[in-house]
């Protein structure tokens, strides 16, 4: 394992265990779900250029359009449970009382 692959695996290793145990605003865990799309990002777009193959040029792209999509809705919600809620602490959300 060459050490380019190394850092995008503890990247995002490193932010899925900040995903884990830092739950208690809804801003982190936006954050760190944003750290793991953007190192499987870097991995996509760097396997075309060491395999030097063309297939997979396309992927890169799709996962930058689902991670806009992603942090839109991520934005939409913070936006939505602030105004309601008050804050962003992930304590005060219940899904039972929505």
């Amino acid at each position: 394992m060459s050490l380019l692959h190394l850092s995008f695996y503890s990247a995002f290793t490193l932010s899925s265990l900040g995903l884990a145990f830092h739950r208690t605003h809804l801003i982190s865990a936006l954050l760190c779900l944003e750290s793991m799309m953007l190192s499987m990002y870097i991995a996509l777009a760097t396997l075309p250029i060491e395999s030097q193959t063309t297939s997979f040029t396309l992927m890169p792209m799709l996962m930058l359009t689902f991670s806009a999509c992603e942090a839109g809705t991520g934005l939409a919600a913070l936006v939505a449970s602030t105004r309601t809620h008050g804050s962003d602490h992930l304590h005060n959300l219940n899904l039972l009382q929505c």
